[in-house]
């Protein structure tokens, strides 16, 4: 039967968000039942990609993300894949109306990371940012409103900016084994070996723009998944907080993260904030 198929799609794209993000698999946990599979979907369809330019150094990336590109179009348009990660994206998609555009700019944007390795200018390096990030932010804001566009536009630019924060705090964190394991340096005119304080600290505070637009976003989501998307808000910050506090050398020298422990006791600090209205 095609709904086994379909259900056992939906038990692989959450299985690779829990293998993959233990951080994004916690706050998609505190999401109303009736979202958080969609999220899922989205999130599996993502990483796949983001797996394939990032990890399959063995094998012919450009050959398979072809492939994928060609089975996510089959799939969008034939709304079935055997692929069951694509199948279980392309039913969210349908299912909310996420625009092409959308999609296909995230597909640009990993596309980029098979050849490019630095971002020149802001032009290039927004960009990049709008199609592996912002996009993606937008997706999740389509299940987010369960499809209402009036809520959509009026939420659009701070889903946005909160995907750019994320990212960034990604960029900044991941410094070293982009630059040493991918060859890649995604903030413009920046070496590896040239940041600095001040460099860091100029980055920090564009970050932390993007957070306060973001912040007044997840306060008007609705109530399924306003303290979901609140509590990766506040794991993403405390990682911030962290390289804030970190000096420029070590980031050049090792990878920040934030502890499991931390973790729990973020989403228990965050609960009460919420609760008291203190976001």
């Amino acid at each position: 039967m095609k709904s086994i198929f379909d259900t056992v799609s939906r038990q692989c794209s959450k299985l690779v968000t829990q293998s993959y993000s233990t951080s994004f698999s916690l706050a998609t946990k505190m999401l109303a039942v009736s979202i958080r599979q969609d999220i899922y979907n989205i999130y599996g369809f993502v990483r796949f990609a983001d797996e394939i330019v990032d990890t399959f150094h063995d094998y012919n990336k450009e050959e398979l993300f072809s492939q994928f590109e060609s089975d996510l179009h089959k799939a969008l348009t034939s709304k079935i894949s055997l692929n069951p990660i694509l199948n279980s994206f392309q039913e969210t998609y349908h299912k909310y109306a996420i625009e092409q555009h959308l999609v296909d700019s995230f597909m640009n944007s990993m596309r980029m990371d098979l050849h490019k390795n630095t971002y020149l200018t802001d032009e290039e390096y927004k960009a990049y940012i709008y199609g592996s990030a912002d996009v993606v932010g937008l997706m999740c804001l389509k299940v987010f409103v369960k499809g209402n566009q009036e809520q959509y536009e009026a939420l659009k630019f701070s889903a946005m900016s909160l995907g750019s924060a994320f990212q960034k705090v990604n960029f900044l964190r991941d410094l070293k084994s982009d630059y040493e394991d991918l060859s890649r340096s995604y903030f413009p005119n920046l070496d590896l070996s040239q940041l600095d304080e001040a460099s860091k600290q100029a980055i920090i505070e564009d970050i932390e723009s993007d957070f306060a637009k973001g912040l007044q976003g997840i306060k008007q989501l609705p109530i399924e998944a306003r303290f979901g998307v609140f509590m990766a808000y506040r794991y993403y910050h405390q990682l911030l907080k962290k390289l804030k506090k970190t000096p420029a050398l070590a980031i050049r020298s090792t990878r920040i993260r934030v502890p499991n422990y931390k973790k729990l006791e973020l989403l228990t600090r965050s609960y009460v904030k919420y609760q008291l209205n203190l976001m």
